[in-house]
This record gives structure tokens, C-alpha cells and sequence, in this order.
């Protein structure tokens, strides 16, 4: 009933409040916004817009038809999006850090899924390191993983630093060995705790041994010890061990797309865009 092409003309009158303005935004003549919004206000049977030689402004009606044109406009251009990217067809498999898995991640994967509906993705979650042997044997076509910073091999989505983690009870007497939350070997987390404590000569003790994410986080809510996780991941309910611990500094640590040079690179393109131009943070 309502063409789109009015909508956006109308859209851009209420947006701007000038028929002038409109029509630069939309690169139409003046006299054709002014017809689309005659030709909209005829279907609707109701005056939308009031002006006088000053002011541009919406009745009743036209602040009511506006809600209505956002959505029907926004409705357009996901039909638009969709049955475009659902062209894209093919396998793609996906491997994701655990804790990287808590960012936005799943949110851009849901939004990957929709947009690319013939696209068959498998998801695998692990640890770096095994999603890393994982893609060398060919097993998957694309991995979001954590690498030490610089590290040659993939594209960048960003830089972050490495931190001891703990819960707010827990104490950690300077000298003292460290009780340590780890991954099993090999791992990177791992590989960073006890790098930077044997540079300074602290000694640890491992105090719980994880496979994944959550049970590293439980245990450090639960005090067993300190985990080494990436600063912009750290949960509302646990915090970067103060200075007091007198625990070494960790270094950066880089979130990277590493990726099968023998896999169908379509797919691989359109996921990597979609993580590279979204926010990776922790998720709300």
C-alpha cells in the first residue's frame, strides 16, 4: 500500500524538516519530494505534513505514519540484505577461542547466520593452540583465536593485554607462590603465567587445572586462585589482582582470524568482515 520510495522521500522531510534539505539528502528535485508526499498523504488518506514559507513540521497523523515508514523501510532493507547474501552457498567451518566466545561473537554469528542462510556453519570452541593444529590439518576454514602480539600469520581485530585475575576475597601474600588457575598444557594463557613469573623468579603452584572458559572463571569465583585472562574480557564480578600481589607484569596478547588457504574464500571473506567490523568486547 505505501511505496518506499515515498516513505524514504517523506522519512527524509521529517528528518531534515525541509522539503530543500530532503531533496539534497535524496539527490531528487524539490518539485519530486513535494509530489511523493502529495502521492504518500493520497494513500493514507490523511494530511502527514504542515509547512508554511518558514517551518516544515508533522501532524498528528504524520509523527504516527513515521514510526510506521521507519519500520517498513528498515523491514525493505533486510529483505534486501538477506535475500542478497543468500546467494552466498558452501561449508564453512568455524573454530573460536572459548573465551573469545564470550565477546559479541555469538551475536555477529547469529547475524552471519541470518544474513548467509545456504551457508552451512559449523562451530567448533576450544583452545587456541588445538583450534591452530586443527586448521594446519585442515579440519577447519577459519579460526578466531588469541596469539602473542605480533606474531606473524593472520589478520589483526585487535590488541589486548593480558591480566592476573581474581575475585575480590582472594589474597596473594607477596613471595609467597602463586596459586594458579590454568589451563592444561599446552595452552597460551598457560605459556604467559609462567613465563612472566619465571623472568621474575616467583614460584606457583598449580591450584586447579581447567579444559575450558567456565570452569576457569567458577574457579576463580570459588578463590581456589588467579587466572591470567585478557583485560577486556574480565566478567562485572571479578577484577585485575591490585598491585599488592606484587605479581609481574604479562604483556599484549592479539585476537587473530587465521585461516585455510585451500578453503572456498567467499565464505571465509564474508565472516571475516562481519567479525572485523563489529566491536569485539565483552558482551553485556
Amino acid at each position: 500500500m505505501f511505496d518506499p520510495v515515498l516513505l524514504k522521500s517523506f522519512v527524509a522531510v521529517a528528518d531534515t524538516r525541509s522539503f530543500t534539505d530532503a531533496a539534497r539528502t535524496l539527490e531528487l528535485s524539490q518539485p519530486t519530494i513535494s509530489q511523493h508526499i502529495r502521492k504518500l498523504e493520497a494513500a493514507a488518506g490523511r494530511m502527514l505534513v504542515l509547512r508554511d514559507t518558514r517551518t516544515v513540521s508533522l501532524t498528528d497523523n504524520g509523527e504516527a505514519m513515521l514510526g510506521f515508514a521507519r519500520a517498513i523501510l528498515a523491514a525493505e532493507d533486510q529483505a534486501v540484505k538477506y535475500f542478497t547474501g543468500s546467494a552466498m552457498r558452501g561449508r564453512l567451518r568455524f573454530g573460536s577461542a572459548d573465551d573469545l566466545a564470550l565477546t559479541q561473537l555469538p551475536r555477529i554469528l547469529r547475524d552471519f547466520r541470518q544474513l548467509y542462510p545456504h551457508i552451512n556453519l559449523e562451530l567448533t570452541v576450544s583452545q587456541s593452540g588445538n583450534l591452530v593444529r586443527r586448521l594446519q590439518a585442515g579440519q577447519l576454514d577459519l579460526i578466531f583465536v588469541k596469539q602473542d602480539a605480533g606474531a606473524e600469520g593472520g589478520r589483526l581485530v585487535r590488541r589486548d593485554r593480558m591480566v592476573w585475575l581474581g575475585h575480590k576475597s582472594m589474597t596473594v601474600e607477596s613471595g609467597t607462590p602463586v596459586p594458579l588457575i590454568a589451563y592444561q598444557a599446552p595452552s597460551l594463557g598457560r605459556a604467559y603465567a609462567m613465563r612472566a613469573l619465571e623472568a621474575v623468579g616467583r614460584t606457583w603452584r598449580i591450584t586447579c587445572n581447567v579444559k575450558e572458559v567456565n570452569g576457569a572463571l567458577a574457579a576463580v569465583r570459588a578463590g581456589i586462585g588467579i587466572a591470567v585472562f585478557p583485560q577486556s574480557l574480565i566478567p562485572p564480578d571479578l577484577a585485575q589482582v591490585p598491585a599488592s600481589f606484587d605479581l609481574p607484569e604479562l604483556g599484549d596478547v592479539d585476537f587473530v582470524l587465521l585461516d585455510n588457504p585451500m578453503a572456498a574464500r567467499e565464505p571465509i571473506e564474508a565472516l571475516s568482515t562481519a567479525i572485523l567490523s563489529r566491536p569485539v568486547q565483552r558482551r553485556a
